[in-house]
């Protein structure tokens, strides 16, 4: 953890309003302790923050309300007011104008991310549908900043203590999933993987676990080729390229043998494979990070939880877990800069 003077600047989008995102955002920053380590910057609706904070019971919590991440209070929680407008708060609907408001926030935490007025950013949850526009046309979060970072492959990365969990197709239907795997595709993330490992989680020789795309890991072919033709040549091409990854291996046994205890991370074909499994092993204290990127962004392991929103009853343990998370990240990365560099410099003759 970082010290009191070199506390990192957090920012927090906040995501769609009329879901939880706000409220486990709020009740985690609750804690002054949380001020010790971090300075966070939420960006968002002051009215819509007010309004929450009212119907949470947090009227206490106050915000240093700013219009630029460049003017923070260290001692507070800071507050960019992009979105200036009246906002009308709907707990459970989807609405377009929640959807805008939480692009802008989105699109404000990652210009100042890129402009290093904020040091790492945690996203809340966004209703996916709602928040599509020219200006938002991605599946989600992951590829919104991966496309914002120049990046074309990043690897949605689900983290709970030492359980990683990494998919080389996210969100694509179901149906898409078989032709987009590749031998190719499965080394890239691999490749992300093994890197992200080394200098964001501090493993020195990590090994990485790969699932097979069909029942049984094809059975030999019996019950599909993928395995044979695709997902065996890729580990064996990794292992050869010093990345100590194993498989395929069977999904179904796989996280109920425990198997995943024995491997740094592990890597699913598709989504659901990797999340179900995860999300029923650490639910409420995972959380989903974005590897791959030159930028450390973090987010609850849950979506908009419309069903409780507003109720006050939301469980802000996964919004904590993402951002120390992020802070952990931030810190292992910086010392792997300083670790690989040479400090030595030629001398002068």
């Amino acid at each position: 953890m970082p010290t009191k003077k070199s506390k990192l600047k957090i920012g927090i989008s906040c995501g769609d309003i009329n879901g939880i995102g706000l409220e486990v955002a709020l009740k985690a920053l609750a804690d002054t302790r949380m001020m010790d380590i971090c300075t966070p910057v939420i960006y968002g609706s002051v009215k819509a923050a007010t309004y929450y904070k009212n119907r949470i019971d947090m009227k206490d919590l106050v915000f240093n309300i700013t219009d630029t991440a460049e003017k923070l209070n260290k001692r507070k929680i800071n507050f960019v007011n992009c979105y200036k407008d009246e906002v009308r708060v709907d707990f459970g609907e989807s609405t377009r104008e929640a959807g805008d408001l939480a692009f802008r926030s989105l699109k404000a935490a990652t210009e100042d991310l890129a402009a290093t007025n904020i040091d790492v950013l945690v996203t809340a949850p966004i209703n996916k549908d709602n928040i599509q526009s020219k200006d938002f046309d991605f599946p989600g979060h992951t590829e919104f900043l991966a496309n914002y970072a120049n990046e074309e492959n990043p690897l949605m990365l689900l983290v709970h203590e030492n359980f990683r969990v990494g998919v080389v197709t996210g969100h694509i239907p179901l149906k898409e999933v078989p032709d987009k795997i590749s031998k190719e595709l499965i080394l890239k993330k691999l490749e992300i993987m093994n890197k992200s490992l080394i200098q964001d989680f501090s493993c020195t020789k990590p090994k990485i676990a790969v699932l097979g795309l069909n029942p049984h890991a094809g059975d030999n072919g019996l019950l599909g080729d993928e395995e044979n033709k695709v997902i065996t040549p890729a580990v064996e091409q990794a292992m050869e390229s010093g990345i100590y990854a194993f498989g395929p291996f069977p999904a179904d046994g796989f996280f109920g043998s425990g198997m995943h205890h024995k491997y740094d991370g592990v890597l699913a074909m598709y989504h659901d494979q990797g999340l179900v499994p995860f999300k029923t092993v650490s639910f409420g204290g995972g959380v989903n990070f974005t590897a791959g990127l030159p930028i450390v962004r973090t987010s609850p392991d849950h979506g908009t939880a419309y069903d409780i929103a507003g109720k006050g009853v939301a469980d802000e343990s996964s919004f904590r877990a993402a951002i120390y998370e992020a802070i952990d990240i931030h810190t292992s990365r910086k010392r792997y800069r300083e670790a690989a560099s040479n400090p030595l410099q030629p001398q002068q003759m």
